[in-house]
């Protein structure tokens, strides 16, 4: 028989990895009996049971080296990066239901039609949570502290901003139902969470636990979801710390690894695996899960970006036929399309520093070279697209 979360918090005298505890609130005017689940504590030492861990470890490892290593390679490196950060976005926020797509994250506002712009803002916020993150890198460490700024900036101003931006959660949530005694999962009650997460904190920073570095940012995922220490966003948080990490111990210098691609395409085995160390009471199958995202990510990262090379080289040799004044303004539109990859003429005039006339002369030889396709028609807002550099993504 397949057990559920439900049949461990019956059956709970021999869990070593938690505990579930009998509560009592008051939701919707009634009073109601339901276990909560606490996490033990993590920061302790981890040993696996799975030798399957090793190899993967190994492959893992080895794999998010090469990415990294090859995007510093890569000259300007930084002007793709906005791209990597977009895809993040996207896909983290479309397994929490979003349906923004990667063309419309890169649209204005103005272009957003008016059903899709909370999806549109929720994205956004996300990219600017990224950024922000990375930045505050270099004066905040990873901490409860670094945490909240980042989820306030991800969900002031959208849909969440209910949900106390940047605060921890003051009453008990759940997962899976509307009413907590149908919920698929309930976290630990907001009254142990403190205690939960200055021991997680303490976890990430204690280098004498000898934890490698893939396996011990598996678990800090897997403790952060469970604890679920807000009201809404845990899961983009959750995500968005991933890529913090790697960057934070230097296995990446950019932020190159879209973990979420791989969560979203495997979201059932995303859940179920973080549900399943409740279960088994083992960490061993989520963190054979967790990097055998790392090893597929990588090597999809890795012939992305060798992709972009070879399209940036293509596309150098096709605008270099322009010769003359030309030229230094095509380079530039370029090296824009691949920060922005759908523009309009008006907003190529600006980047370019020149005419209206001259900036549509420019967007027509690209489109002769097949750089830019025509990707909607609104006279003259109309806008095209780098479809070939889209596509990677």
């Amino acid at each position: 028989m397949i057990k559920t979360e439900k049949d461990i918090a019956m059956n709970e005298k021999f869990l070593k990895l938690g505990k579930y505890k009998d509560q009592e609130g008051i939701f919707q005017g009634k009073v109601v009996q339901y276990k909560s689940y606490i996490p033990k504590k993590l920061n302790e030492p981890y040993e696996w049971s799975n030798k399957k861990i090793n190899i993967l470890l190994e492959e893992a490892t080895r794999l998010l080296g090469e990415l990294n290593a090859y995007s510093e390679l890569i000259p300007d490196i930084d002007i793709f990066i906005k791209m990597h950060i977009i895809k993040e976005a996207t896909e983290s926020s479309r397994i929490e239901g979003t349906r923004t797509s990667i063309d419309e994250a890169i649209l204005l506002e103005e272009d957003i039609s008016p059903e899709k712009i909370n999806d549109w803002v929720e994205v956004q916020n996300y990219i600017n949570a990224m950024n922000f993150a990375i930045s505050e890198l270099n004066k905040i460490p990873i901490s409860q502290r670094l945490i909240k700024y980042t989820h306030q900036t991800l969900l002031t101003g959208v849909r969440g901003d209910n949900k106390s931006p940047g605060e921890y959660r003051r009453i008990q949530n759940w997962i899976g139902a509307s009413t907590i005694e149908y919920a698929r999962f309930i976290p630990p009650c907001h009254t142990e969470l403190n205690n939960l997460l200055y021991d997680l904190e303490e976890f990430w920073h204690n280098d004498s636990l000898e934890i490698p570095l893939l396996i011990k940012i598996a678990l800090f995922h897997y403790q952060f979801e469970t604890i679920h220490p807000f009201l809404d966003g845990n899961g983009r948080v959750g995500r968005l710390l991933i890529t913090l990490q790697l960057i934070d111990k230097n296995f990446l210098s950019k932020p190159t690894l879209y973990l979420s691609d791989f969560f979203e395409k495997n979201r059932v085995s995303y859940y179920e695996m973080l549900s399943r160390v409740k279960i088994d009471d083992s960490f061993d199958d989520w963190v054979i899960f967790f990097l055998q995202g790392v090893k597929e990510t990588s090597t999809k990262g890795k012939n992305t970006l060798k992709s972009i090379i070879s399209l940036k080289e293509k596309t150098q040799t096709q605008i270099a036929a322009l010769g003359g004044k030309k030229y230094p303004k095509a380079q530039c539109l370029l090296n824009y399309l691949f920060t922005k990859p759908i523009v309009d003429t008006a907003e190529t005039s600006e980047v370019l520093e020149c005419s209206y006339n001259s900036a549509a002369s420019i967007i027509n030889d690209f489109i002769s070279y097949k750089i830019l396709q025509e990707y909607s028609k609104k006279g003259r807002g109309r806008k095209f697209a780098f479809a070939e550099y889209l596509n990677l993504f």
